[in-house]
Formats: C-alpha cells, sequence, structure tokens
C-alpha cells in the first residue's frame, strides 16, 4: 500500500521574491508580447501573413476583454509593418444619379479632395455671380438682347408694311398677330367684318388665308431668332463661365495628375458645372430660396473613411456589430429621402486593408450581420444595400445603389471551442471563410521565465493604467494565485483577464493603505475582500451545519456514512462543501439503489459512477460465486441536482462499510472516483474540496485527527490557502493521497487489506473477508426466506397431497 501522508511543502509550491531582481515593476518596461502561448502565437502569425482567400482567423480562448487587449495589441503590432490603405470617398454619378462610384485615394487624399471640391464650389458661386454681373458681360447680353429686338422689329415691320400696301394692318392680340382691313384709317372690328356684304366678306377670306400662311412665316422667322439669340446668350454665358472657371479645374488636373479616377470625375464635374449655370446664381427672392434653393450637394465628397491620421494598417475592434455598424448604412432625410452624402461605413470600411476583430458571441446575436459578412468575405467586396424598413411606419420612397467597395481584410473572430465546433458543423462555408484555428491554452508552465513574463504582465498594466507598482513579494503572490488558478503546482494560469483585476484590486488596497508601492500584504487583502464579497452562499452553508440543520459530524465513527466532498459553483465563485453520504445494505432484490438517481436527482456522470461500483463489486468478490447484494445510496439532504463522478469512492466506502460493519471514520472528509479496478482517479477542484471540509472542521474545532483523503494523482494540483498549510504543520490537520480503494478503507476504517491466498480466500478480519462475511450474511438469509415461500406454496398448490 501507498498510503502517502502529505507534508506541508507538497500542499503550496510558493513563488520565491528573492528570485527577482528589480526593487519594483516601475523598472520593468511596458510589453506587447502575448504571455505562454507559443503554439497560439505561431498560428496567428501563420493567418496573418497568409494572403489567400479564406484564411480568416477564429481564436479560441476565455473570451473577455484581456484576451480582446491581448489579440489587439498583437494585430497592432503586426499592423505596424503593413502598408496603409487608401482612403474611400463617394463621389455623384452623373449619369446614373443613384449609383454613387467609389474612389480610393492614398492615405490623406481623400481629405484633400474634399476640402477641394468644397473649395472649388465656393469659388465658382464667387466668380460666376460675379461675372455674369459685370458690365463687360451685361454689355454682350445687352448687344445680344437689342439684336434680337431689332430682328424682331424688322419681322414685323415688313409684315406691316406688305399688309399696308394692300389695305391691310397688322395687329398685336393675345392669341397672336392679326392682319384686319382698314376702314377711316383704322382697322375694322369683327362685328364690321361680319356686317360686310357676302360678296364682299368671301374675298376678305380668301385674302385672310393667304395672310395667315405669311403670318406662319412671319411666326417661323420669328422663332428661329429665338433660339439663335438663346444660342448665343447660351454660348456666351459658357464662354464667360468656361474662360472664367477653366483655370481652377486645370490646376486640380495637375494636383491629382496620377489619379486618373479623380480627373475623370473633374472633367464630369466640369460639364455639370457649364450646363447648369443657373445653380450658382443666388435665388432673387427669400420665397424662392426657401422653395427652391440650388442643390449643389451633388459636387461634394463624401469621405467614408479617412486614412490620412494612420500609420501602418488598421485595427478595428467592433463592440456591437450589428448591420448598420458592421456593413455601413444610408441616412435618410424628410420624406424618406437619401443622398449619395449620406452613405455612411461601417467597420469593415474602416478596417479594409487590415484586421477586424470581433467576438463571435455578440456577432451572432445579429444574424443579418453575419450573413452580410459571409457575403462580403466571399465577394471580395463590401455590398451596401439600402436599409430595409426598420418600423412599421417607414415606408423608403427613394434609396441609392452605391457602387461596391472592395475589400481586402483579416477578420478575426474570438469565441469559445463549443462556438466553433457549433458553427464548423452548422455554419455552410464557415470552414472556407475561417481556416485558421488558433486556440489559447487556459494554463501555461510554472517556470522562472513565465514567473518573469507574469511581473512584466504586471508592469504593463501598472503603466498603461497608472497603478501603483508592485515589489517583488507582491509580484510573488500574484504568480501564486496564477498557480491556484491554473489548479497546478506546475502550471501557472493564463486566464490575464482575472489576473489583472487582481492586480488593479491590490493597486486600490495599496493606496487606500498608504503604501508607496503594492506589498504582498496588499495582494492578500484584495482576495480576502474579493472571497468576502462573493461568499456569502458559502457563509449561510457553514452556519446551516454549524447550527446542526444541516447533519455533518466530524468526529466519532459511523457504520455506512461517509463525509463526502464536493464543489458547489456560484458562477464567480466556488467553495468546497461536505455532504453526508449514507449506504445501507439489506435482503431484498439483489441491486444497488441510488436514491437521488431514482428521484431524478442526478446527472449522467454521477449515474455511470454508480455503474462503476457494481463492477468494482462484482469483479471482487464475485469471482466464485454471484454477487447477491441488495443496498441504497443516497446524498443526504441533498435537494439539488447533483453530478460528476467524483463522489464515487465515498460511496463505494460508505457500501463496504456497510457490507462488513466497518464504522468509518467521521473527521476524515473523502473525495476521488474510482474505476473498476479499484483505482482511485483524479478529480476536479481539490483546493477548494479540502478547504470547504478545513472550514467545517474548524467550526466544529480541531481535533488534530481531522483531515482528508484526496486521489494521489492530484497531490500536484494542490495550491492549498496559507491557513490550511499551516494547521498540517501544526499537526492540527492532516490530508492523504491514495490510489486504491482499499488505501482509502484502511485510512478511514484501520482494518487490515490483506491480499488473497493462494486459494482465493482473504485472511479472516480482513477487510474483503468482512464484506464477504456480510455478503454471504444477507444471502444466506435471503435463501431462507425464497425456501420458505417456496415450501409454502407447494403446500399451498397441493390440496390433494402426494
Amino acid at each position: 500500500m501507498t498510503i502517502r501522508r502529505l507534508e506541508p511543502e507538497q500542499l503550496r509550491l510558493n513563488c520565491d521574491p528573492g528570485r527577482v531582481t528589480f526593487e519594483t515593476t516601475a523598472v520593468l518596461e511596458p510589453v506587447d508580447s502575448i504571455i505562454g502561448q507559443p503554439r497560439a502565437v505561431r498560428a496567428l502569425e501563420f493567418g496573418l501573413n497568409i494572403r489567400s482567400q479564406g484564411y480568416n482567423i477564429f481564436v479560441i480562448g476565455e473570451t473577455g476583454s484581456e484576451l480582446t487587449t491581448t489579440i489587439e495589441r498583437f494585430l497592432k503590432r503586426q499592423a505596424s509593418r503593413m502598408a496603409t490603405p487608401d482612403d474611400l470617398v463617394y463621389v455623384h454619378n452623373f449619369k446614373v444619379t443613384h449609383q454613387p462610384h467609389i474612389i480610393s485615394l492614398p492615405a490623406g487624399l481623400g481629405q484633400q479632395l474634399r476640402d477641394d471640391m468644397h473649395e472649388l464650389v465656393s469659388a465658382l458661386k464667387k466668380d460666376l455671380t460675379e461675372v455674369f454681373d459685370s458690365d463687360s458681360f451685361r454689355a454682350d447680353t445687352e448687344n445680344i438682347r437689342q439684336s434680337y429686338k431689332e430682328g424682331r422689329d424688322v419681322i414685323l415691320e415688313e409684315i406691316r408694311l406688305q399688309s399696308g400696301r394692300e389695305g391691310m394692318t397688322t395687329i398685336s392680340t393675345p392669341s397672336g398677330l392679326q392682319i384686319m382691313p382698314l376702314i377711316d384709317g383704322r382697322a375694322m372690328t369683327a362685328e364690321e367684318l361680319r356686317q360686310l356684304p357676302v360678296d364682299e366678306y368671301a374675298a376678305w377670306e380668301k385674302k385672310r388665308q393667304v395672310w395667315d400662311e405669311r403670318l406662319e412665316e412671319v411666326y417661323r422667322k420669328m422663332r428661329e431668332l429665338d433660339i439663335d439669340t438663346r444660342e448665343q446668350m447660351e454660348n456666351l454665358g459658357r464662354e464667360v463661365a468656361e474662360n472664367t472657371i477653366s483655370h481652377y479645374f486645370e490646376r486640380l488636373h495637375a494636383s491629382y495628375e496620377e489619379h486618373e479616377a479623380v480627373r475623370r470625375y473633374f472633367d464630369q464635374v466640369f460639364e455639370d458645372v457649364l450646363e447648369n449655370l443657373s445653380d450658382f446664381f443666388p435665388p432673387e427672392g427669400e420665397e424662392e430660396k426657401e422653395e427652391r434653393g440650388p442643390d449643389l450637394r451633388r459636387y461634394e465628397v463624401n469621405l467614408v473613411v479617412d486614412n490620412a491620421a494612420l500609420k501602418g494598417a488598421p485595427v478595428v475592434t467592433e463592440l456591437n456589430p450589428r448591420y448598420s455598424n458592421l456593413i455601413g448604412r444610408i441616412e435618410y432625410e424628410a420624406q424618406h429621402t437619401t443622398h449619395f452624402t449620406n452613405i455612411k461605413g461601417g467597420s469593415l470600411h474602416r478596417a479594409n486593408g487590415g484586421f477586424l476583430l470581433l467576438n463571435v458571441r455578440d456577432l451572432m446575436g445579429h444574424r443579418n450581420a453575419w450573413e452580410a459578412l459571409k457575403r462580403a468575405l466571399k465577394a471580395r467586396e463590401i455590398q451596401l444595400q439600402p436599409n430595409d424598413r426598420t418600423d412599421g411606419n417607414q415606408v423608403l420612397a427613394k434609396s441609392l445603389d452605391p457602387e461596391p467597395v472592395p475589400l481586402n481584410i483579416k477578420v478575426v473572430l474570438l469565441g469559445g471551442s463549443n462556438d466553433y465546433h457549433r458553427l464548423y458543423r452548422v455554419e455552410e462555408g464557415f470552414n472556407r471563410l475561417f481556416k485558421v484555428k488558433v486556440q489559447f491554452d487556459w494554463k501555461m508552465t510554472r517556470s522562472p521565465e513565465n514567473e518573469t513574463a507574469y511581473a512584466q504582465f504586471v508592469a504593463t498594466l501598472c503603466h498603461q493604467e497608472k497603478l501603483s507598482h508592485f515589489n517583488p513579494a507582491a509580484v510573488a503572490e500574484v504568480v501564486n494565485y496564477g498557480a491556484r488558478l491554473a489548479d497546478n503546482q506546475l502550471y501557472l494560469s493564463t486566464r490575464f483577464e482575472l489576473i489583472a483585476d487582481l492586480v488593479r484590486e491590490a493597486s486600490f488596497w495599496s493606496h487606500s493603505e498608504g503604501h508607496p508601492v503594492v506589498e504582498a500584504c496588499d495582494v492578500t487583502r484584495a482576495l480576502q475582500e474579493w472571497t468576502e464579497r462573493a461568499n456569502l452562499s458559502e457563509i449561510h452553508a457553514q452556519e446551516s451545519i454549524q447550527e446542526g440543520f444541516v447533519f455533518i459530524s466530524t468526529t466519532g465513527r459511523v457504520v455506512g456514512q461517509v463525509n463526502g466532498l464536493s464543489v458547489i459553483d456560484d458562477g464567480d465563485y466556488s467553495y468546497g462543501r461536505p455532504s453526508r453520504i449514507t449506504a445501507r445494505a439489506f435482503q431484498g432484490e439483489r441491486s444497488i439503489i441510488n436514491i437521488d438517481r431514482e428521484v431524478e436527482l442526478t446527472g449522467s456522470l454521477h449515474d455511470k459512477g454508480l455503474l462503476i461500483l457494481i463492477g468494482y463489486l462484482g469483479g471482487t468478490y464475485a469471482q466464485q460465486r454471484p454477487l447477491s447484494v441488495s443496498a441504497s445510496l443516497t446524498f443526504e439532504q441533498a435537494y439539488s441536482g447533483i453530478d460528476g463522478d467524483s463522489a464515487s469512492a465515498a460511496e463505494l466506502f460508505a457500501l463496504l462499510s456497510s457490507l462488513s460493519g466497518l464504522p468509518i471514520k467521521q473527521h476524515i472528509g473523502v473525495t476521488g472516483s474510482v474505476n473498476q479496478m479499484g483505482e482511485i482517479q483524479a478529480i476536479g477542484g481539490v483546493n477548494e474540496k479540502i478547504e470547504g471540509f478545513f472550514k467545517i472542521c474548524r467550526l466544529q474545532g480541531l481535533t488534530g485527527e481531522q483531515g482528508a483523503i484526496i486521489p494521489a494523482a492530484n497531490i500536484p494540483e494542490l495550491m492549498l490557502k496559507e491557513e490550511v498549510v499551516e494547521a498540517v504543520r501544526q499537526g492540527q490537520f492532516t490530508i492523504w493521497g491514495i490510489d486504491t480503494i482499499e488505501e482509502g478503507m484502511a485510512l478511514l476504517t484501520d482494518a487490515a487489506v490483506l491480499p488473497a491466498d493462494e486459494d482465493g480466500e482473504f485472511p479472516e478480519d480482513s477487510l474483503h473477508a468482512l464484506v464477504l462475511e456480510g455478503l454471504a450474511r444477507l444471502d444466506k438469509d435471503d435463501d431462507k426466506d425464497d425456501e420458505k415461500e417456496d415450501d409454502g406454496g407447494e403446500e399451498s398448490g397441493s390440496p390433494t397431497g402426494s
């Protein structure tokens, strides 16, 4: 037997502050590297450097702000070595007005183009207003008008002279020119015409038809004159405007000589200005201005992405990845109209050419955003769709169809392993879009290098958040906490979000105590304060035991009763709590009944443990005869769900005690999983379980006999609190590590555990002999009952005898 009575040094591995060489973390330089994750770093570097399509990255780890910050820093370091992507601007499409063009420009030129166009429009409004209000332009236009008037007068004079020679005159009416006969030097009225004799009126009608043809010719000449005059005015205006503004466009062409798309845009603007010169003149009255001011927004530049201040590639973390924040949106104005200047870019636009960081759980809360992201990654472009109806009252009457934006991006999703597996199974095409899996381990090897890395992490956080710096002893306590989080003396936790919280809280308590730097007592205080904020349910559980509402005894010996150790998870706080486990063996249907299972309080893992017990009993005690045992097992005073197999060893101890009649020491708590061979297997939460039982023993009074039995495999995981270690050192509490059920029974009952002889018989009064005697006794009594039942059945069933 290899029962291990553990020494205090085995219960906790403290970091030695004497190994460090710094006085405080203030002398350590901040670092932005990822600590203790070489596999993850290699995978990240591969995913970031490969440029092929579909090699986006899924990071698996404990999601939280610290992991996000860690990945963000890593991405920024990579991005700083990359080229700065172009600015993106939307401009008006003068041919298809609802499909604005996208133009990419080197970083900084987008802002310059926007400002240049703003200055251009201001200059055009000023210069065109001045030139069209100048004396020379007025004189030129007056000449054209005078020429028009003279030409019109010539045409009218000619028709008047012709009509006069034939005794007619030309008059103007609302419906146009009319030719009327003269009478007494004046034009005859219509009434006078109707009173003419029939032959004279008929002669007049013939003349009128001839004159109507002549008037049509007059109208034709006047229309031609009007058109010619209007063309002269337009040509004059265009010529004057062209001479006035062309130098602006020549200068713009020269400024953007290397950017053909911008030069083509300037040509379109130039033509549009010349065709719509009236838009640059202020309206004549206030009423007209309110009703229809010239809309010059078509000449604006919508700077969707401005990378002028960016050095390297962008790194964008989208905390609220709904559709409009991710893909962008088109905002609407009154009467649900819109304009290309209302196009707003999303985080995909801002991260274009760099990296976009998303939490997958946040993203999957917006299904339409997830689908749009997949479309964008597949098509390698951002297609901004018009907004759908967003509420019952909104009906969109007019919208835009912007030109797609070419997409060159690396998306990094953060999530847990369950998130990854669900997406891999359920989401079609997920594996083709996110080909790089980066797995962050929850622990790292405890080495001097990694302990130093912990100190660098503390220093970095103190520098970044202006916290009080730590002395070596305080850093050592942080390292000890990291080992406790990892549940192993040989490892440190990589859950740096929790480590960061401890650093912040220790700094707070240090400052409140007036310490110049954070000391070890400040770290201990932070842990104590945090525990007191979170452990109310543990306190209530302890009070219930102390006050006798929950039966737990830490003295004496009882047959078929053992203190099993379990862990209660309160979300942010876990604690150990002992539970009384009892077993009763009796005559019956030859089965083991788990009462908790019968009332559906147990989970599948716990039920598996019960079946393993049956396997152990059969393999140990039923090699020469059938196993005949009836028993019941239960967690006493358990009113909520029970799962896990860490109590299977305790259940077997209680059952063996009930069968053998050997009483179990109540001052020893037990945890461990058992297999069919009787071997004790490792369990989780070993530190909390031991500490939970220790607290109850302390409440009821430490006698020096109390202790806990754990699997020997869990010994490296011990990082017990100093109070438990000190109690062991003082001989007030003991912890044993065991490998087999036999070792545990020897400790709990003081029974001799001896092997069978050559004939398969166990020595008298040894553990297995006593168990077999108990089984035989129950089986013998059961057989007698069966014989009596059979005899009675024959007598009652044979009324005529034999």
